[in-house]
């Protein structure tokens, strides 16, 4: 197998560690950057091509049918393609970072950027920057499909792709990452912010390198000095009042034009994409040359060269335009529109505070520092994120003399805006569409908010380097694991599993070679914050059941899949709503092993001396039947202050009664495994075999009842019933045999049939029980009350016809109905005039559980009679 060594050491690269990490961020921003400039650069050629035309042919007819011939064909391309790429693109990132079904992947990316350059080049009135923040995040979806990581680990990807695309569209790496944190993911790990500031880093510079521009990030637009004095601060609260008062008027605005869209204009998206194209081409035409090109307009007004009323024009030209195009679907953003208005605002507030102060000499800011800070008020009252709003315009301008005015305005938009229209523009877009993010719960549910630390073994069984190879393979054979870590000094060095010990059959090694030469050097592993669903992810993605957990390098315990089942079936129940230290795992003092050739395998608890001989028989029956092997386990409980692992008990009675399954399963030829666990809690320690030997079915002992108070079987039966994922029969016990392993006692069988799927369970169980019988009698019988005039027979029917089927069968089988006022009393009523040795019952649809609201009625059947009563429970779908 000389390619192990190779596939190892390429799984340990695709493991999500730091390096794959940092590697994964640079190429998100990478490709982002790439996607912001191939954006940027179409819709330039497009919209630069669209003016010039305009100058040479009449503009009253260019401009619309440039918007309604290049605003079909984006609408077409959205609806046939990838109907996801509607709209700004922002929201549907947020949903899918929110855990929400949404497709993000290469196809999306592609789409939006196609769309994207046909709709904005067509001279709609929107921005490039939403687009390319969901081509960045689709191209991080789609990288970490090539690269398979957690799901955890893929939603930060994403989300840095998104933040790589807003840095890469504003050249403003800074607010890429306050965005992701602040708006997308709400996340400030040490993880989330690392990944997203590496990758916003690359793209931008990469972008301002590819886009024409140096590094040097003192942008010509603001050559022009900005100031600002004390006196300024009450017209900068104005500004923000105002700018929150129409940035909550334009979110509303928005809402309101995607339901007249929508709801009133019944088109499909390509038309009503090509109107919006030729409403924003008619009206593009009656305005100033300056309004043909957006970029050029917001350059206008932020380097001081309009006219109050070119600015109170774009304003008002731009909050229609902006709802006209948005409205009707159209791929693009309202990132650019937002800085525009704010703009044009801001100017105005600059132009109104040098009219009122200047004729008393007062000293004023000059109106490009306000259309600056109108920018950023504006913006955060639109996207309520004053973080990243604030940063955006500093990062553009790199102007410190703005950081005060950008403070005051954004902080009182924000606050103004929350009050008059509170939440999220983007999501109260996903709420128009029917999705609706809760931010009350955490996300994910027990599998996010556990980490491994919660629920992993701290006990571990482990192997020292220097062990050699023939103690090695006693250790192996002595225990039940599949793996034992490999520790050297406490740390945790390799790992060695039966897959590295069949590997080196071929190699010849000497008995004392040491185990550090065949372990694996490079184990997958997780850390004590791992969440599980990342463990689980792991497990599955390397098809192992079990995961060591370090701090550095120390090995502090190890975790498997039953501990993230115990785990979620406790919260489910009820019984780990919060992260609670869980009982010591059991510890196996005593084991034997058999060659497994069955085709699944059985449990059987033994416990009392008495009855675990009748058990062994019907265990060993079903096994036989179904090429089952079996594993029979005792279970020593020892009082809750003490250690399982250090604790010394006596076997030697354990033994003598795990020997009576030893003569069993040789006489039938069955293979037997065999093992005493010490434990605090007997359930557990079973629940523990069950997921560790991957258990098909469990046989276990039922006295019929409980004095414990809420219990209904008692409490290691009702748990086991409750939680463990596999078939389970429980045996009541009619007469206690008086050998280990008795003569045939059971003749007569009773099966009340329900109809249910576990009532068909017992009949398929049928054929192996009635071999402990000498020509055994069988009933079937269904219970009807005396107002149902003919009872339905055709569960009866079914029932016979598959014992028929078994060829096998060698017993008399009849099928008729019973009159009762309840199905409990009817089978005690037969049981107790006719005299059956066995009643088989099988569980309600409704779980045994449950039915403890309204009487338990196996429970009643099992207290009602004295004959053996075998009830038979489905396996659990996981």
């Amino acid at each position: 197998m000389w390619y192990l060594p190779i596939f190892q050491r390429f799984r340990q690269l695709l493991q999500p560690r730091r390096r794959l990490a940092i590697f994964e961020a640079c190429l998100i921003g990478l490709v982002s950057a790439l996607a912001a400039v191939l954006l940027k650069s179409g819709v330039g050629l497009l919209g630069a091509w669209r003016v010039q035309t305009s100058l040479l042919l009449p503009a009253w007819l260019v401009l619309p049918g440039i918007g309604l011939a290049f605003g079909f064909l984006a609408g077409w391309l959205v609806e046939r393609v990838a109907p996801e790429t509607s709209g700004s693109g922002i929201p549907q990132v947020k949903a899918v970072l929110a855990r929400i079904p949404m497709a993000l992947d290469l196809r999306v990316a592609l789409v939006k950027l196609v769309g994207g350059i046909l709709a904005l080049g067509s001279g709609l009135a929107l921005g490039r920057e939403g687009p390319t923040i969901q081509v960045s995040a689709a191209l991080a979806a789609q990288l970490s499909r090539w690269f398979p990581t957690s799901p955890d680990h893929r939603r930060q990807l994403i989300a840095a792709g998104a933040g790589a695309g807003l840095a890469a569209a504003f050249n403003a790496p800074i607010a890429g990452v306050l965005f992701v944190v602040e708006e997308l993911l709400q996340d400030f790990s040490e993880f989330t912010l690392g990944t997203a500031i590496l990758a916003s880093f690359i793209g931008a510079v990469v972008s301002r390198v590819l886009g024409g521009r140096s590094l040097d990030l003192n942008l010509a637009l603001t050559a022009s000095k900005t100031e600002f004095f004390v006196q300024d601060i009450p017209f900068y609260l104005v500004l923000g009042i105002v700018a929150g008062l129409m940035g909550a008027l334009f979110n509303r605005g928005i809402i309101a034009s995607l339901t007249v869209y929508r709801r009133s204009l019944r088109f499909g998206l390509p038309a009503r994409v090509a109107l919006a194209g030729l409403v924003s081409g008619v009206i593009v035409a009656l305005l100033p040359l300056a309004f043909r090109d957006n970029t050029g307009l917001r350059e206008i007004l932020i380097t001081g060269e309009a006219s109050w009323s070119i600015a109170a024009i774009a304003f008002v030209s731009q909050f229609i335009l902006t709802l006209v195009a948005y409205g009707s679907g159209v791929p693009g953003g309202l990132f650019a529109p937002a800085l525009t208005l704010g703009a044009a605002l801001g100017y105005l507030v600059g132009m109104g505070e040098h009219a009122l102060l200047l004729p008393f000499g007062i000293a004023t800011g000059l109106p490009i520092t306000y259309a600056l800070a109108g920018m950023g008020a504006f913006f955060t009252a639109v996207a309520r994120v004053p973080m990243t709003g604030i940063v955006i315009v500093f990062e553009m301008t790199t102007d410190f003399n703005l950081v005060l005015p950008l403070m005051i305005g954004s902080v009182t938009s924000y606050l103004v805006a929350e009050k008059l229209a509170p939440g999220s523009l983007y999501d109260k877009l996903l709420e128009w569409n029917g999705i609706i993010i809760q931010k009350a719960a955490p996300v994910g549910g027990i599998m996010a908010n556990l980490t491994a630390k919660d629920v992993m073994q701290q006990q571990v069984e482990t192997l020292d380097t220097e062990m050699p190879l023939d103690e090695v393979i006693q250790a192996f054979a002595r225990s039940h694991h599949r793996g034992f870590p490999v520790v050297e000094e406490s740390k945790l060095v390799g790992i060695v599993t039966q897959s590295d010990l069949l590997n080196i059959r071929d190699r010849n090694l000497a008995n004392n070679t040491p185990l550090g030469e065949i372990m694996t050097t490079t184990p997958v592993t997780v850390t004590p914050i791992h969440t599980l669903s990342n463990v689980l992810y792991l497990l599955d993605r390397y098809q192992i059941s079990r995961l060591p957990v370090v701090n550095g390098r120390k090995l502090i315990g190890i975790i498997t899949r039953g501990d993230i089942i115990r785990a979620e079936a406790d919260h489910l129940n009820g019984e780990n709503t919060t992260p609670k230290l869980r009982p010591d795992p059991s510890y196996i003092v005593y084991q034997t092993r058999s060659p497994s050739t069955g085709r699944g395998r059985l449990l059987v608890p033994v416990a009392n001396p008495e009855t675990a001989g009748i058990l062994l028989l019907m265990a060993a029956a079903i096994a036989r039947d179904r090429h089952y092997e079996i594993d029979c386990v005792q279970v020593m409980l020892i009082p809750r202050h003490s250690s399982p692992s250090e604790t010394q008990v006596r076997t030697a009675k354990s033994r003598r009664l795990l020997r009576q399954a030893e003569v069993l399963a040789k006489k039938w030829q069955i293979p037997l495994h065999t093992q005493i666990r010490v434990t605090h809690d007997v359930a557990q320690a079973i629940l523990e075999t069950i997921n560790e030997q991957h258990i098909d079915l469990i046989l276990m002992g039922w006295k019929g009842s409980t004095s414990t108070p809420g219990r209904i079987f008692g409490n290691v039966v009702d748990t086991i019933i409750r939680q463990a994922t596999c078939e389970v029969v429980l045996v009541k016990l009619g007469e206690t045999p008086q050998s280990p392993i008795p003569s045939p006692l059971f003749n007569s069988w009773l099966v009340p049939m329900a109809g249910g799927p576990n009532s068909q369970l017992a009949i398929k169980l049928l054929p192996a029980l009635i071999t402990l019988g000498n020509a055994p009698q069988i009933r079937l019988t269904q219970v009807f009350k005396a107002s149902e005039l003919k009872p339905d027979m055709s569960v009866l029917e079914q029932a016979i016809r598959h014992l028929m089927r078994r060829r096998k069968l060698s017993s008399s089988v009849v099928a008729l109905p019973v009159q009762a006022n309840s199905v409990a009393e009817g089978v005690i009523n037969l049981v107790k005039t006719e005299g059956y040795d066995v009643v088989v019952l099988g569980a309600s649809r409704e779980g045994l559980l449950q039915q403890a609201i309204q009487g338990n009625i196996p429970e009643a059947i099992a207290s009602g009679v004295e004959s053996t009563v075998i009830l038979v429970r489905g396996a659990i779908k996981t």
